[in-house]
């Protein structure tokens, strides 16, 4: 991808590692900043082996943690700018809804997070939106600002803008070796770069580029089965591109959650994925197995039986992606303990895309050594225990 008019140089102000969408968001603030970055990516793009693939993404407002919900305004901001930068159209606005039982304590967070008092019973749900259908007893809390994001379009708009900016973006290049120092050396195939400020944000190969560098972080990637079912009958106003999107919260039945799209990517068939997968190599990513699960597939079925009664039981295409999770779900953005011009970004846990954005500039404020400009304290390394004595 990178243009053959761009010069093949070896030293940059900043090397980010990692052209996923945290990686792209984060070369994109560095050259809004005047700083020379490169962006190294190991496979050609556009490619589908890691987290920043696929075609929609969910947006919300409401989160059950405040230090997310707190930085989702400034993402819709970012987002929209970026929108404005290039033209594209990369957000529908389609509202959520938050499905679980009453006085579930996170499904009651994102009612407070949204400042919103109204919770739709399962009548008051069915009349609104007639795809849905709520056990008694089961409510739901609407985030009307919510929607989805094209992602694969998103990617590249941010990426176009980084080159715009200056940005060199050099994909096909994997990183054979990291050198820690004053300056940061990156060795890949095709080249020695050099920079005083480096930044890690390679997904699921995240693990393995710190172990370089003496850190140990519990970081787990997983294999995710992406479905897609089919509605009953197709360009059914209930289930169709207009209906909005869900998650569930509290599920005895699901306790990873499940969360939906309404049917944009193909038309007729729902998005609907169990927040859950098995643990992968990254490096055997394309060996993707015949079937999914049978429990995660059964957990979907029976959750469609009973929610959504106008889409067939069984998926009619099965995605993967990948998730790299950490023990708690939260992100790790933080210093190298001991080299503290490397930063990492990692352990998006399969829900970084819309926090982007904010992500990226964190990373950019952190390799700038300039205070966050939100708190980064939940995201810190020093939460791991025992993570530390391997970087000593």
């Amino acid at each position: 991808m990178a243009a053959p008019s761009q010069p093949h140089k070896s030293t940059y102000d900043v090397i980010v590692v990692g052209a996923g969408i945290q990686g792209s968001f984060t070369a994109y603030h560095l050259a809004q900043r005047h700083k020379d970055t490169l962006l190294l990516e190991q496979f050609l793009l556009p490619h589908s082996r890691g987290s920043s693939h696929g075609q929609s993404r969910i947006i919300r407002s409401a989160y059950p943690q405040q230090h997310y919900s707190r930085m989702m305004p400034d993402c819709f901001r970012l987002w929209q700018q970026l929108e404005a930068e290039t033209g594209a159209t990369l957000y529908r606005q389609t509202g959520l809804l938050v499905l679980g039982p009453p006085g579930e304590p996170e499904l009651e967070a994102c009612r407070r997070s949204l400042g919103v008092h109204e919770l739709l019973d399962a009548a008051a749900l069915a009349q609104r939106f007639p795809g849905f259908q709520l056990p008694a007893g089961q409510v739901a809390v609407l985030d009307s600002t919510a929607g989805v994001l094209f992602a694969d379009r998103a990617l590249r708009a941010v990426q176009e803008v980084f080159r715009r900016h200056g940005g060199t973006l050099r994909d096909g290049e994997k990183v054979l070796r990291i050198k820690p120092g004053a300056t940061v050396t990156v060795t890949t195939p095709a080249g020695v770069y050099r920079a005083p400020r480096l930044v890690i944000t390679a997904g699921a190969w995240t693990g393995a580029f710190v172990e370089q560098l003496g850190l140990s972080l519990p970081l787990q990637p997983l294999r995710i089965d992406v479905c897609y079912w089919r509605e009953k009958q197709p360009g059914s106003a209930a289930l169709g591109s207009v209906s909005p999107c869900f998650l569930t919260l509290g599920l005895s039945q699901a306790p990873h959650g499940i969360y939906g799209l309404p049917s944009i990517e193909y038309p007729g068939l729902m998005k609907v994925c169990h927040h859950h997968g098995s643990p992968t190599d990254p490096e055997k990513r394309d060996q993707v197995p015949s079937s999914a699960p049978c429990s995660d597939i059964a957990i979907l079925s029976s959750f469609i039986s009973s929610y959504l009664p106008g889409l067939e039981t069984q998926p009619a295409v099965r995605e993967t992606c990948l998730y790299t999770n950490t023990p708690d779900g939260d992100f790790i953005l933080d210093r190298h303990p001991k080299f503290s011009n490397v930063i990492i970004g990692a352990g998006f846990s399969g829900h970084g895309f819309k926090l982007a954005p904010v992500v990226g500039k964190l990373l950019c404020e952190l390799s700038l050594g300039e205070e966050p400009s939100y708190d980064v304290a939940h995201f810190a390394i020093t939460r791991f225990p025992g993570v530390l004595g391997a970087a000593q």
